[in-house]
């Protein structure tokens, strides 16, 4: 878990941004502290109306660097003018915001706390189906507080689900630790089975699987593979961390998968899905990957083309075995990092470029964007912005047909059909 510090400056948009950034590493479990030496990230959100303004966030920025071990900015100045950061030698990271709360979490598990319930917001459900994982990555400080996979019954997920559904989501998001080894505790995994379950349920729904590591998947991964081919309510989605395209690195980081397994899940879901979204994770500059390790990640990376990638340069976290590392200075850190994030921007690019020109069917309005806008996600999970919606008189919870117009690096943009 992670404590952190964020300032909001500018409009009522940055200020809305700011306020999902939280609610994102609140659901993650991390939690907020009142000032920057007692946090371990602190989080600018930046704006840039006037010159003065711009030399505040610069100062303010400098200052929050060397406060606490990690800084991400993010805002209209970071976004616009993000080489002024770099040209004032700050050390931070500049990110869309809708990028920070992975950034944050350092490559960890999501804590789920003990008295995790449904929520219902909007007319999304966030269903946690366990607590814990199997885990014992050296770098991951969850495991502390979350300890092994506790798996309740089908049965009890299913009805919350349910309940959710009746209640009014059209989709509902799986979340938990290590959605994979959900039941392992038991004996059996059976993510399969419970997704199939929850599908069944009477109702017009979409079901969002969160973040499964590789080994767990890889043990289910036809079964899994088949159910997502099987069921419409389903996004052909998959968020399977691996980390590292070096298997020493994954051995030093306790990752309990190799990367010949990732690939195998990757292509097991290639073989029984047309179209659909590889996600996955990266952490550079782990203390004990050298140059030829990260060139292995890179090609990872190139040889799948995962549509959603989370790229986190690695910080230690107090009471971890890594932390006792001797760590990768920064500037190597942050050389790694922009390499990797400069070719995730192209793989992004282009799967969403690939889109222009075609028609989804049955887009689900998730939720209202900004100036009159919405965002919606196809049957991949890829998000399509229609801006005027109150024109095209939809909102949150419609399902919509949309022509594919224009696309940015991490979305596309549609007009109803």
């Amino acid at each position: 878990m992670a404590r952190y510090h964020i300032e909001t400056y500018g409009c009522t948009s940055n200020r809305g941004e700011s306020r999902e950034i939280e609610r994102r590493l609140r659901d993650a479990g991390h939690y907020r502290v009142d000032g920057p030496d007692d946090a371990d990230v602190a989080i600018l959100n930046t704006c840039t109306v006037v010159e003065k303004t711009e030399r505040n966030m610069l100062r303010r920025a400098e200052e929050l660097s060397e406060e606490t071990a990690d800084l991400f900015i993010t805002g209209c100045m970071a976004l616009a003018q993000g080489e002024e950061f770099a040209q004032a030698d700050i050390d931070g990271r500049v990110l869309h915001w809708d990028e920070v709360p992975e950034a944050v979490t350092n490559g960890e598990c999501p804590t789920t706390t003990p008295d995790a319930e449904p929520i219902l917001d909007g007319v999304v459900g966030i269903l946690p189906i366990a607590r814990g994982c199997m885990s014992d990555c050296s770098y991951c400080i969850t495991k502390h507080a979350t300890g092994k996979i506790d798996s309740p019954p089908i049965e009890d997920n299913v009805a919350k689900a349910r309940a959710l559904i009746h209640a009014g989501a059209k989709e509902i998001r799986i979340t938990g630790q290590d959605t994979g080894v959900y039941g392992w505790d038991e004996g059996e995994r059976k993510l399969h089975r419970l997704l199939e379950e929850i599908c069944e349920i009477d109702g017009d729904f979409r079901v969002r699987v969160g973040m499964a590591n590789p080994k767990g998947v890889h043990g289910i991964r036809e079964e899994l593979a088949d159910v997502f081919a099987e069921y419409d309510e389903l996004y052909d989605f998959l968020h399977a961390p691996v980390q590292s395209g070096s298997n020493d690195v994954l051995g030093d980081m306790r990752r309990q998968h190799q990367v010949e397994e990732y690939l195998e899940v990757v292509e097991t879901f290639d073989e029984a899905l047309d179209y659909w979204t590889l996600s996955t994770d990266f952490i550079v500059g782990f203390p004990t990957e050298t140059d030829h390790d990260h060139d292995q990640s890179m090609a990872l990376l190139r040889e799948t083309r995962p549509e959603k990638i989370n790229v986190t340069r690695f910080s230690k976290r107090p009471g971890t075995d890594a932390a006792d590392m001797k760590g990768l200075g920064g500037t190597i850190k942050k050389e790694r990092s922009k390499e990797m994030s400069a070719v995730k921007r192209d793989i992004v690019g282009e799967a969403y470029a690939a889109m222009v020109g075609e028609t989804r069917e049955d887009v689900l309005v998730v939720e209202e964007g900004t100036a009159d806008s919405v965002k919606c996600r196809d049957s991949a999970y890829r998000q399509i912005i229609v801006q005027n919606a109150s024109e095209h008189g939809i909102e949150p919870g419609d399902f919509v047909d949309l022509e594919i117009t224009a696309h940015e690096t991490m979305y596309a943009f549609g007009t109803p059909v």
